[in-house]
């Protein structure tokens, strides 16, 4: 007959329950979250929007949770590198990150097999909306006139610029075109390594339209060498009250845009996800970010879980069509 002692069997006991604690997977539910420092990844560089709002929604975080919130920019691969590591960290909650609109554009491409449906989504935080941007002097007084013009001309004699080639701004000239009966390529597009040097060429006449967020547009439209005829979006920009929206002169248009919202990565524990969802609602809704995001002016939308996911699924239909229509998706 085999017998335990006391301190035998308090070992053995140990032993099971250390066991039982070491084979837990990540994921668990977590009554004291957030417990220790959260880290928010961000797919792009320090400096850019997304960082900036990625930076306030961390600072306003860290006064809800108690615990530090540290943004880490992981870049390359054309956002492929930082959206990876948000889809394969633990499911936790101490690894969070910040989903851009490329989510929703990356496996058109072929470059990942990464899609909205890869995530826990949490919180949809901001959407820019493009706008159609001309030289200050340009003849063209309205969005419907520039729309007569591009429909009179033959294809290739206008140009348009404000990003790479198959980039967001170059989707949103294509889906308006296709909207005005017209082929992708009518008008041409000229490659550029942003809104901003697009702006630089459309004030210098090199080229006739540029398709780009507002904000981007202001340092041109201020300096009085650009103008913009109207913005793509249901209502007007708060902080440009003077641009009305294209479907005010034109009707209604669904326009793809930039957006940002906060993921984590599947599986993420209801309860983890209920605090985190919450915490993101009082940022949203803090003075802090709403004043940060309307002084750059930055548009701002609220959409959780489901709804953010819905949100991203059209997104990413959209962006299937319009790369379809242009020849550049690959998937």
């Amino acid at each position: 007959m085999t017998s335990f002692t006391r301190r035998g069997f308090i070992a053995s006991a140990s032993t099971v329950l250390a066991s039982s604690i070491v084979g837990v997977k990540p994921g668990f539910s977590q009554s004291n979250y957030p417990s220790r420092p959260i880290t928010l990844i961000c797919p792009w560089g320090a400096g850019g929007g997304t960082d900036a709002t990625a930076r306030i929604i961390a600072q306003v975080m860290e006064q809800k949770v108690g615990q530090p919130v540290n943004v880490v920019n992981r870049t390359g691969g054309n956002g492929v590198v930082g959206h990876t590591a948000i889809s394969t960290a633990a499911p936790d909650g101490y690894t969070i990150g910040l989903l851009t609109v490329e989510i929703a554009m990356m496996h058109w491409q072929g470059l990942t097999d990464l899609t909205p449906k890869s995530y826990t989504p949490l919180s949809l935080m901001n959407v820019d909306a493009p706008a159609i941007q001309v030289k200050a002097d340009s003849p063209y007084k309205n969005i419907k006139e520039l729309a007569d013009a591009i429909k009179a001309a033959p294809p290739g004699k206008l140009k348009a610029s404000g990003t790479g080639q198959g980039g967001i701004w170059h989707l949103a000239l294509v889906g308006w075109l296709q909207s005005l009966g017209l082929q992708p390529n009518h008008v041409a597009w000229v490659p550029s390594n942003g809104a901003a040097p697009g702006m630089q060429d459309l004030a210098a006449g090199g080229i006739d339209i540029v398709p780009c967020s507002l904000p981007e547009a202001r340092p041109m439209i201020d300096a009085g060498r650009a103008k913009s005829l109207a913005i793509l979006a249901p209502e007007r920009n708060p902080q440009f009250p003077n641009v009305p929206t294209l479907d005010e002169q034109m009707g209604p248009h669904k326009s793809v845009g930039v957006w940002r919202g906060i993921a984590g990565p599947k599986g993420l524990p209801a309860d983890v996800q209920d605090k985190l969802v919450a915490v993101l609602k009082e940022v949203y809704d803090s003075k802090e970010y709403k004043d940060f995001m309307s002084s750059r002016g930055f548009g701002t939308q609220w959409a959780e879980r489901a709804a953010y996911g819905q949100f991203m699924d059209e997104s990413d239909r959209q962006m299937g069509e319009a790369m379809k229509a242009a020849g550049l998706a690959k998937a």
